[in-house]
């Protein structure tokens, strides 16, 4: 009894050391939000947003039923995160760089949001860590194919009816973001 208690909080704690990032609220993106160093080889990218999402999670076991506590959280990560101001021409071309890019932001924010639903909402038993690791796994599947869908579909926000299509349905979902403890 004592050995999986230790085990378990051995996890945890291990858990929080190696997957925490500092948690931040949903934003709008502004061009201080890129700090990094454009990359003038990725093929014609003017921006690149780039995000973490990470988890951590205490275990508490009472009378054999696991107890597990989640932080989910997601940076913009500002010094990985960039825009080509050399080739931005005009406030109205800024403003459509931003737009895409926060779109970008918006998949990180709507995946870090239904890890932590999903989490929440997930009886856990001893394999709760491998089940853990699986559900973010595969929502993390679910949004990296949504943000290649993203830029193919705008073309790189090229394709400017698209990239509409895509800004109404992002503002949409963030906008209609269920409570914590509902189910999705």
């Amino acid at each position: 009894m004592v050995s999986i208690f230790l085990r378990l909080t051995l996890v945890a704690v291990l858990c929080t050391i190696t997957n925490s990032f500092a948690q931040q609220g949903y934003k709008t993106l502004t061009v201080n939000d890129f700090q990094g160093t454009p990359r003038r080889s990725n093929f014609a990218a003017v921006a690149y947003t780039n995000c973490s999402i990470s988890y951590n999670y205490s275990v508490k076991r009472i009378k054999g039923v696991f107890r597990i506590d989640f932080e989910v959280g997601m940076v913009m990560n500002r010094d990985r995160s960039w825009l080509d101001r050399t080739r931005v021409k005009t406030p109205e071309m800024l403003a459509e760089v931003l737009r895409h890019e926060q779109g970008h932001y918006d998949i990180a924010y709507l995946q870090q949001q239904e890890v932590l639903r999903t989490f929440n909402r997930t009886q856990f038993g001893r394999d709760y860590s491998m089940v853990i690791a699986d559900i973010f796994n595969r929502i993390d599947a679910k949004y990296q194919q949504m943000n290649k869908d993203y830029e193919d579909d705008t073309n790189h926000m090229q394709n400017r009816a698209q990239q509409a299509v895509w800004d109404r349905y992002l503002q949409k979902k963030v906008s209609n973001m269920p409570p914590l403890t509902a189910a999705m």
